[in-house]
């Protein structure tokens, strides 16, 4: 199996499932590519976080909210949703749960490993260190995603995500609050942040409250 191949992505049914908080701890360990203009970037995911639009508060969709920017989490699962934080940084989300239904999972790192130094170049980094794709908005820069490309399926042709068949044991996986959602009250200590211990590629990032 090579990966960034195209071979074994992960079907619209993945990210369809009801379950956002089964489907973010399942995505580590996944690779996420990207090709655009025929250059192909990419990486393991290495920490995530699930959002529910039913029952979190710290979902942008929280209790059926709808805006220009939040519709594209009603859309079915499986594709893409984008936004910008203090004006610079794009941070990219995966849409989950079936039509109607607004939940997602952030991807807040991944390590590299396809075409590290064309991610150099975007980064504008003279090495892989980590401030590559060592958080959200790090990662999207890296492999080239913007807010232009809410609303893509992430299932190729220029984004998408493999099976290569990593699997993150039990032991390995760290579980906790999510990243700078304290004003969702109680919702902000829910564990739904999820990593990959030790790995040097997970944003050094801390929950405030």
């Amino acid at each position: 199996m090579i990966a960034g191949s195209g071979v074994n992505v992960l079907p619209v049914s993945f990210y369809t499932r009801p379950d956002v908080v089964v489907i973010a701890r399942e995505l580590l360990g996944k690779s996420l590519f990207t090709n655009f203009d025929g250059v192909l970037t990419g990486g393991i995911i290495v920490e995530t976080e699930a959002y529910s639009g039913t029952a979190d508060a710290a979902c942008h969709a929280h209790l059926g909210r709808r805006t220009k920017r939040t519709q594209i989490m009603y859309h079915q699962g499986g594709v893409a949703y984008v936004y910008l934080i203090y004006g610079i940084y794009s941070l990219f989300n995966i849409v989950t749960n079936v039509e109607g239904t607004a939940d997602a999972v952030l991807i807040r790192a991944i390590e590299p490993t396809h075409s590290l130094e064309e991610m150099q170049l975007r980064r504008r980094l003279n090495k892989p260190e980590t401030r590559l794709t060592a958080g959200p908005g790090l990662l999207t820069q890296a492999l080239g995603i913007s807010t232009a490309h809410t609303g893509q399926p992430i299932t190729g042709p220029e984004i998408w995500v493999e099976d290569t068949g990593l699997q993150i044991p039990e032991e390995e996986l760290v579980t906790g609050p999510r990243v700078g959602v304290a004003y969702a009250g109680a919702d902000a200590l829910l564990p739904w942040r999820f990593s990959v211990k030790g790995n040097k590629w997970v944003s050094k990032a801390k929950p405030k409250y």
